[in-house]
């Protein structure tokens, strides 16, 4: 009797443990503007890649871009985007069966909010607002729940393009690796626009002029991406295709390399995200219209160097992540509807293709938490 109460007791704790060991990745989409399913979250499979539906929500609207909060406890999303109107930020709890349980939402004061980022000490949460090209800062409750935004600050400037680049554009809001500077992608004027974030101030941006730099004329930066070792990051440019390296230290940037990162010259270019491998040895980035994956090594000095493409089998690849382990990379194909898993080589940076066979209607966004690590 005893023994088998020892065994019980035993399993017990694995399947708890198990439970607890788990790869959360959560999945934004457009819904064509109308209330939809919009959210959905799968269990990654540590061993295999494979993808496990836990949850989606009902009758939301374009929750096109989302974020998890740095405790894992809430996700914020980005949601009424592209919508001739302003946007907000939509609060969720995070269960621990994955399932989400909506909280509040809270106006962006922005049409078309296109990123939001959460700040460390889990208290402040920043938007990006791609339609009115301003920024945006609320705070947020121990609940997760969202207060009315305490800060917005809205720019002017064009660019060389009259049709893109009428106004600013803000395309994406990123915390310094210290959480103590914004930078803002403004793809409408072509700057990455620089803030000091202090986050003893009710009003926490403070403006960073002197560290705010011109990029080049046309190209519409839009994502970041910061090293690990914090000595580099790097922009991914829309509009000329290219990713731009850059040495930072204490909110400066100082430019070292422009590389192309579509595999062949065109009229046209539209690359969108870009992300670095946990080991800091390999960085990816996705562009649409050609729909390919960029795979580039990144040297000891922040160089990059081209090792080749991968095809994304799926149109418009807006969005990509690499999950926590580094072992698995996820394409978010938009036009095609659907999710693509590879399989990412740690030593070569090489991907290769598990599954493109989970379908999800207009996929724009893909983060991951890994939870009892």
């Amino acid at each position: 009797m005893k023994k088998l109460t020892y065994l019980f007791i035993l399993l017990l704790s694995i399947n708890v443990v198990f439970a607890q060991n788990k790869t959360l990745m959560f999945v934004g989409t457009y819904t064509d503007g109308k209330p939809d399913k919009g959210i959905y979250v799968y269990e990654l499979n540590q061993k295999n890649g494979k993808l496990n539906l836990v949850f989606n929500t009902q009758d939301i609207v374009n929750p096109s871009f989302l974020t998890v909060s740095p405790d894992g406890k809430f996700l914020y999303v980005c949601t009424e985007t592209k919508l001739p109107q302003h946007g907000n930020i939509s609060a969720f709890a995070i269960n621990t069966d994955g399932s989400l349980k909506f909280i509040n939402k809270q106006s962006a004061n922005g049409e078309n909010p296109v990123y939001v980022s959460v700040h460390k000490n889990n208290k402040f949460v920043v938007s990006g607002n791609y339609g009115e090209g301003n920024v945006t800062v609320l705070t947020k409750n121990e609940d997760g729940s969202l207060n009315p935004f305490v800060q917005s600050i809205p720019f002017s400037g064009t660019s060389i393009n009259k049709e893109r680049q009428e106004k600013p554009h803000v395309h994406s809001a990123n915390f310094s690796p210290k959480n103590d500077f914004l930078f803002l992608p403004d793809l409408g004027t072509d700057k990455i626009r620089a803030f000091k974030f202090d986050e003893k101030q009710s009003k926490p941006l403070i403006e960073a002029n002197e560290l705010t730099i011109n990029t080049e004329a046309g190209g519409g930066p839009r994502h970041m991406a910061f090293h690990p070792n914090q000595k580099f990051v790097y922009s991914i440019e829309e509009m000329s295709g290219n990713i731009v390296g850059f040495k930072y230290k204490d909110g400066q940037l100082s430019k070292i390399q422009s590389t192309m990162s579509n595999q062949k010259n065109a009229a046209i270019y539209s690359s969108a995200d870009i992300h670095i491998s946990p080991d800091g040895k390999f960085l990816y980035a996705t562009n649409r219209v050609e729909n390919t994956i960029a795979i580039f090594k990144i040297s000891k000095n922040g160089f990059l160097h081209l090792l080749g493409h991968e095809s994304t089998f799926g149109e418009t690849p807006r969005n990509f992540n690499i999950d926590p382990t580094g072992n698995f990379v996820i394409v978010a194909n938009q036009s095609s509807n659907n999710l693509v898993v590879f399989r990412r080589n740690k030593k070569t940076g090489l991907l290769s293709k598990l599954s493109n066979d989970t379908k999800v209607l207009h996929p724009s966004c893909v983060q991951f938490k890994q939870y009892g690590d």
